[in-house]
């Protein structure tokens, strides 16, 4: 315990204690958007169909130009690339709401969820990024590496619960246009804060001719696009456990305790994605892996069979001790094996995929719990599981940093902007 504690310290000695707090809050707009634009625009038109293609639109805009964004920041640093997208994210939320509750049609609607989600600021994995850039600027060794993904995985994990949680208490309590005002002037705010960061300088950006040197960028190793496609599968888990709960919930009586029951499981996660960091070296990224799938997938089987509350609450919560293991693992994976200059791309990419496997499967298994029942959507999160279980078992994974990334680390840290050191305490 005390070694975990001062392992995270060391995380914070790095990155200065207000950038994880200034990442948070920017984090949050992400995760209210797309269900606060479902629940404001279902509210003011009167259709679940609308609210459905607005909200599906948002979600579309993200996973396709999030890579756009994170290639940007690669290229031309973080900070101009999060300053214009999060000025141009907080008028399109803004535009969002002024539109509903003027009774704009369908399909101008849709265009300004599409630039949301395609202006989404994507401050998680940018976060990722640069913590992990300041890491291996200061040298740390593999174990606060590790710390870096557990750290930024619990705070995505607690933005996540958080996130809707808001959305549904601002609709109880006022309106949801509320909720995505919050969220326009957060990202406005917060997203403006973090990209003027110090921390900022360690993210500067490489432009193409100097990253390849003039030669044709090299392909992603096999298990960048291994880890993409086990992400999409845990995003289809995600949404596939939300229409099930939803289902279920609705079925006994109580729809208001489905936020409930997938917020216990997101604390769950959150807290053992924390406890992570714990973990001594000798259990490396490949094991990890594999527990963590074949743990998602032993837990989700009970699923299947629960028909009552509290039942659902004891079967979700143990569920949610496995997602964060998978999650932190699957990014420390995709950091460990790319090149540092297209890091920011390839974390963008992965939580695009997660965002798109979530999309898809809600919709899928929402028609299936109407259907077959909350078994129906349930039967998704347990396929997807064994998939990403067979993925985690396929597909070979380094058991060390390979050398070429150690050298570009290399260089990175020898680049202009001085010391992590100087970061500290701002």
């Amino acid at each position: 315990m005390v070694g975990t504690v001062s392992t995270y310290r060391h995380v914070i000695a790095l990155t200065g204690p207000l950038l994880p707090l200034v990442s948070f809050f920017a984090r949050l707009p992400v995760a209210m958007s797309q269900f606060g634009s479902v629940l404001l625009v279902a509210g003011t038109s009167g259709s679940l169909t609308t609210a459905g293609i607005v909200g599906g639109i948002l979600s579309a805009g993200q996973v396709v130009c999030g890579p756009v964004l994170g290639r940007l920041a690669d290229r031309h640093g973080q900070r101009r690339v999060v300053l214009t997208a999060a000025a141009v994210n907080a008028l399109a939320t803004a535009a969002l709401v002024a539109g509903a509750l003027g009774g704009l049609a369908t399909a101008p609607l849709a265009a300004i969820g599409a630039v949301t989600g395609a202006s989404v600021p994507l401050v998680g994995p940018l976060a990722r990024t640069r913590s992990v850039a300041l890491a291996h600027r200061a040298r740390a060794d593999e174990k606060v590496v590790g710390a870096v993904h557990s750290l930024e995985g619990t705070l995505d994990e607690v933005s996540f619960v958080l996130g809707p949680a808001l959305v549904g208490l601002a609709a109880l309590v006022a309106h949801p246009a509320v909720a995505l005002g919050g969220a326009a002037a957060l990202v406005a705010v917060f997203g403006t804060a973090y990209a003027l960061h110090p921390t900022a300088a360690v993210t500067a950006g490489t432009p193409a001719r100097r990253r390849t040197g003039g030669a044709r960028p090299t392909r992603q190793p096999r298990v960048v696009h291994a880890v993409r496609g086990s992400l999409a599968l845990q995003g289809a888990m995600f949404g596939a456990c939300q229409a099930g709960i939803a289902s279920l919930t609705a079925a006994l009586g109580v729809p208001g305790q489905a936020g409930l029951v997938y917020a216990a499981m997101g604390v769950v996660s959150a807290a053992v994605g924390l406890a992570l960091g714990a973990l001594p070296a000798r259990f490396g990224l490949r094991l990890r892996w594999r527990v963590a799938t074949g743990a998602a997938l032993l837990l989700s089987v009970p699923l299947l069979f629960t028909e009552t509350l509290w039942p659902l609450y004891a079967v979700v919560t143990v569920l949610g001790a496995a997602y964060a293991p998978h999650l932190i693992t699957a990014f420390a994976l995709t950091e460990r094996v790319v090149e540092p200059a297209r890091l920011a791309e390839s974390m963008a990419f992965a939580a695009s995929s997660l965002v798109a496997g979530q999309a898809a499967a809600l919709a899928v298994s929402g028609r299936l719990a109407e259907s077959y029942g909350p078994a129906g959507a349930f039967a998704v999160a347990v396929g997807a599981a064994a998939l990403c279980l067979v993925i985690a078992l396929v597909t070979r994974v380094p058991s060390t940093r390979p050398p070429a990334a150690v050298l570009a680390a290399a260089r990175r840290t020898a680049s202009p902007g001085g010391t992590a050191a100087g970061y500290a305490g701002r």
